[in-house]
């Protein structure tokens, strides 16, 4: 019984630690069906535990297209304030901002040991 429970606290630790992993998606990052060709353009890059930019700056009443692209590991992406949460099956989002401001943008995939530090800010000006 206790070697039993040992082991699956094991396997539960090196799902937990590989979940980013080496696990590479290749697919491209290609807009949804009805999304915007013309427009603002993001792409969020994410890499194990970091997106490409600190900042990603859009202006105010624009349409934005933003595209998650997973060049390392499994992650997501999520907008609160603007109700966006892009994973690999909703890779493309088109909206308007609203209002000005920093929004802070999110890993939402548990990816993990970095997963906390995953953030970078949707500035809207």
């Amino acid at each position: 019984m206790k070697k039993a429970l040992v082991l699956l606290m094991g396997i539960a630790l090196a799902i937990a630690l590989a979940a980013c992993g080496n696990k590479e998606d290749k697919s491209a990052a290609t807009p949804a069906a009805g999304a915007q060709a013309s427009g603002q353009q993001v792409v969020l890059k994410a890499t194990n535990f970091k997106y490409d930019q600190t900042e990603y700056h859009v202006k105010k009443g624009e349409p934005v297209t933003i595209t998650l692209d997973n060049t390392q590991g499994v992650h997501g992406a999520s907008i609160k304030d603007f109700k966006i949460n892009l994973d690999n099956g909703n890779k493309t989002a088109t909206f308007t901002p609203d209002k000005t401001g920093s929004f802070p943008i999110t890993c939402s995939i548990m990816c993990g040991v970095g997963h906390a530090d995953m953030k970078t800010v949707l500035v809207v000006e």
